[in-house]
């Protein structure tokens, strides 16, 4: 059940009433059912908050009693899935008593009074915050400090709820203290001390849209007036599009993609709904590229495009109906990946079947280029994120070519709509642009063309952001993968752990040398008139790639390591497809392994970015070296096909058990279990 609070404390905008004559505390009230909270409950103060939230067992929307907004804004913070806890973020500017704050990709940084932040501002918090269940204990801690004038001197706080006295001045940060001539009203305070506590918390801005904290009569009739000028369904519409998106999407979709979305709306129409569509086009798409011929070719870049429109429509239906889920997300990811690979596939074998080369050689290489891609540039954003959290230190404050690219990329991206900002959104090769260039490349030439396409620019923008971003992830020296589990998201195996521990080369250097071996046992195997010859190399190969496996145990805390995992999966690609050519497999076969490869590695960073735990059966997916011994062993048998074939088969029954029991099976055996006490005639846990 989902309390919502309004703190009626600190505010003189507490006695105000609306133009219909009921009270501005009661409107919010009313608005708060609204947006979706099955009670709302007034707190006289930051003590009765505490104990409110004490009791609570579900995500805690807390709001002051001087907002004046849309209803769709508290619905959109209520709903919001960038986090667990979210904070209403303005524009408008800071004034005394109020929290100012600086927000990094979508994260609150830094909190308290203007002067605090030394200009370093970015808004004004909006009076309104969502709370998740994990922070809710943070919260009362915060609630009862900010009440008694004391604030944590450190984050996490502990058990006992240790803190200190407020001192006159200064701002709120990761670890830091309150200002007592800042944030003056409850909810300011309140959220200054979540803030202190070093909580994670997002920030929600508001976009078309009208929010705006008042003060007097004459505020809330300004307000008022402003939130009636604009039309709330109509501004819901167009924010169901993104604010900053790619070029090919927002000038040859997104003009026209919101009429599909509210007419998927009207049809009842879900975003899992609209995704199963736009992956039916996908492999109509795919079907006819293999089919080939000037018709075929025209119409699969017809459903193509339609396809990609659907794949943007999915999103925006979810933020326009504002039904989002953890299984949506993480199945959109998934169904994103799969369509493409599906469409590679699809391109390879026409490019075969039209006599023009060796198609799948190429659908395997854009393949595996995209999937190791797609590892990079999460765990880049991984980086990204944890550098914005952690205050910047004395060597990389300033100065360095590190600290201009990142000056330079944050002006680029402020001058929305400049040549240079669609150039650096362009360049990077998104999916949008790749999905445009498939399409065009097929329709006006061939499959082989196509795929020739996609892997140069894909080559060019690989070799251009992986410049950038060792540049600054170097400048920035944040470690990432030593704040997660890093043996889960290396798909290390129980060989990967028995083996000894290198700690000199570190596990970058390791991983990279690892790839070295099957990167030279491929171009050999290629090159060779008679690839089965090496047969016997295929055991040098594995020895090699197995060096990966000694920085298992190591500290992942280098500038570079959150390149360990992308490594990782190129080595066993690279192994992968060695082996299948040196044992003659069919170049079908060889992609439809790698492509199930490509599945698991693509479930463990949607499972990264959606915050969820490892798949149920993770175990049993061997790790990647478990795999590449069984592989060599197939090759020195002389059955590689069968090797390639009856893991790949394994690794895909792992796969959807772990689906079923992970989505299916175990949240329904929580909602059997929470309703259990009921039958026995208590109440049913909420």
């Amino acid at each position: 059940m989902t309390l919502a609070i309004v703190l009626a404390a600190g505010t003189p905008a507490a006695g105000l009433t609306t133009a219909t004559g009921e009270p501005l505390a009661d409107r919010l009230a009313a608005q708060l059912r609204l947006a979706g909270a099955d009670e709302v409950r007034f707190a006289a103060n930051l003590d009765e908050l505490s104990d409110l939230v004490t009791t609570a067992t579900a995500p805690v929307l807390i709001t002051g009693t001087d907002l004046v907004a849309h209803t769709a804004v508290l619905r959109h913070l209520a709903t919001s899935p960038v986090g667990p806890t979210v904070a209403l973020v303005l524009g408008d500017p800071p004034v005394p008593g109020r929290t100012a704050v600086r927000e990094e990709r979508g994260q609150v940084v830094d909190a308290g009074a203007l002067d605090a932040l030394d200009g370093a501002a970015t808004g004004v918090f909006g009076g309104a915050l969502r709370v998740g269940v994990d922070d809710l204990p943070t919260l009362a801690a915060a609630a009862r400090a900010a009440a008694s004038g004391m604030l944590p001197v450190a984050a996490p706080i502990g058990p006992a709820g240790d803190v200190a006295p407020l001192p006159a001045t200064g701002g709120v940060g990761s670890g830091g203290s309150a200002a007592a001539g800042g944030p003056g009203s409850a909810v300011d305070r309140l959220f200054a001390g979540l803030a202190a506590l070093g909580t994670l918390i997002f920030a929600q801005r508001v976009r078309l849209l009208v929010a705006h904290r008042v003060e007097d009569q004459a505020g809330l009739t300004a307000a008022e007036a402003a939130v009636t000028a604009v039309d709330e369904d109509r501004a819901e519409l167009r924010l169901s599009v993104k604010e900053k998106d790619d070029f090919f999407s927002t000038y040859f979709v997104s003009t026209w993609s919101p009429y599909v979305v509210r007419l998927s709306a009207r049809l009842r129409l879900t975003p899992t709904g609209v995704t199963a569509i736009s992956v039916l086009f996908a492999l109509g798409a795919a079907v006819l590229f293999g089919v080939g011929g000037r018709p075929a070719l025209v119409g699969g870049a017809v459903l193509l495009y339609l396809g990609f429109v659907l794949d943007c429509v999915d999103g925006q239906l979810a933020r326009y109906t504002r039904h989002f889920s953890a299984w949506g997300g993480w199945l959109d990811t998934m169904a994103d990946r799969a369509k493409e690979y599906l469409v590679y596939a699809g391109l390879g074998f026409g490019v075969s079947h039209a006599g023009l080369g060796n198609g799948w050689a190429l659908a395997i290489a854009a393949m595996t280029l995209q999937t190791v891609r797609h590892m990079t540039d999460t765990w880049y954003g991984v980086l990204h994120d944890e550098a914005a959290r952690r205050p910047r230190t004395a060597t990389n404050a300033s100065g360095g070519i590190g600290d201009r690219l990142n000056a330079a990329s944050t002006r680029v991206q402020a001058d929305t709509g400049s040549v240079s900002y669609w150039l650096k959104r362009t360049v990077v090769f998104p999916i949008g642009e790749r999905w445009a260039l498939i399409a065009l490349t097929v329709a006006l030439f061939n499959p082989l063309v196509s795929l020739i396409a996609v892997l140069v620019w894909g080559v060019l923008a690989f070799a251009y952001t992986g410049a950038l971003r060792t540049l600054r992830a170097r400048w920035m020296w944040v470690p990432v993968l030593d704040t997660v589990d890093a043996t889960l998201h290396r798909d290390d195996g129980p060989l990967a752990r028995w083996l000894p521990v290198v700690r000199p080369m570190g596990p970058l250097t390791l991983a990279v040398i690892a790839a070295l071996g099957p990167a030279v046992l491929l171009v050999g195997a290629l090159l060779s008139d008679a690839p089965e010859g090496l047969r016997w190399a295929v055991p040098v190969a594995l020895l090699v790639l197995l060096v990966g496996g000694l920085g298992a145990g190591a500290a992942h805390n280098g500038p570079l390591d959150w390149l360990v995992p992308a490594a990782l999966r190129a080595a066993e690609y690279l192994f992968a497809i060695a082996v299948g050519v040196v044992g003659a497999a069919p170049g079908w076969l060889i992609f439809g392994y790698v492509f199930v490869l490509t599945v698991h590695h693509y479930d463990l960073t949607a499972r990264l970015e959606k915050r969820q735990a490892a798949p149920p059966l993770h175990a049993a997916s061997l790790g990647w070296e478990g795999r590449s011994v069984l592989l060599t062993l197939a090759a020195i048998a002389g059955i590689a096909g069968i090797g390639l074939a009856t893991l790949g088969a394994y690794l895909l029954v792992v796969f959807v058990v772990s689906v079923v029991l992970a989505w299916f099976v175990r949240p329904a055996r929580s909602a059997r279990a929470s309703v259990a006490p009921a039958g026995a005639g208590g109440a049913a846990p909420r």
